[in-house]
């Protein structure tokens, strides 16, 4: 993908995520690490000024984390190989609140598993396009390619939230 013609941070309840967006399109939603030093800044008085999509773009994620069952609709710039792609779109038919082990949906798009996981990885759209609900048997599995640390809790948080609605 080129670079992003614009990009904001959104203050989400789980820590800042980075918005991207290329072509009038949401093309990334990226969770940011946080240390001790950083420092965001609010960012209410620059949306006043943003762009009516970018306005949405933040508004359907503040209703995301008020009510896990909000259901996405923005324009979605996706850029992948045809198997990410069908990954993906088959990833936003699973409803909030509910999972799937990379092996259940391996079958039903007749793949493995590993390769349900890197398509995971790749996913530049997380929350949009759910990743996070794809969980492995007999734990919750990787986010962002980790099984530990930062990203992890994010998908464990985010799996916890979707219950809770």
């Amino acid at each position: 993908m080129q670079q992003a013609k614009f990009s904001i941070i959104f203050l989400s309840p789980l820590g800042p995520i980075r918005i991207s967006l290329y072509r009038n399109q949401l093309a990334g939603l990226k969770f940011l690490e946080i240390s001790s030093s950083d420092k965001f800044e609010n960012h209410s008085d620059y949306l006043k000024n943003a762009t009516p999509f970018v306005q949405q773009i933040v508004h359907e994620l503040r209703h995301y984390f008020d009510h896990a069952k909000h259901v996405f609709n923005l324009a979605l710039y996706i850029e992948g190989t045809l198997f990410q792609q069908r990954v993906w779109k088959a990833l936003q038919k699973i409803p909030s609140g509910e999972t799937l082990t990379y092996g259940e949906l391996a079958r039903q798009l007749q793949t493995s598993p590993r390769a349900i996981g890197q398509a995971c990885r790749t996913n530049r759209i997380p929350i949009i396009i759910p990743c996070h609900r794809i969980i492995a048997t007999h734990h919750i599995g990787g986010y962002a390619g980790n099984i530990t640390g930062h990203f992890a809790k994010i998908k464990e948080q985010l799996l916890l939230h979707e219950q809770s609605d």
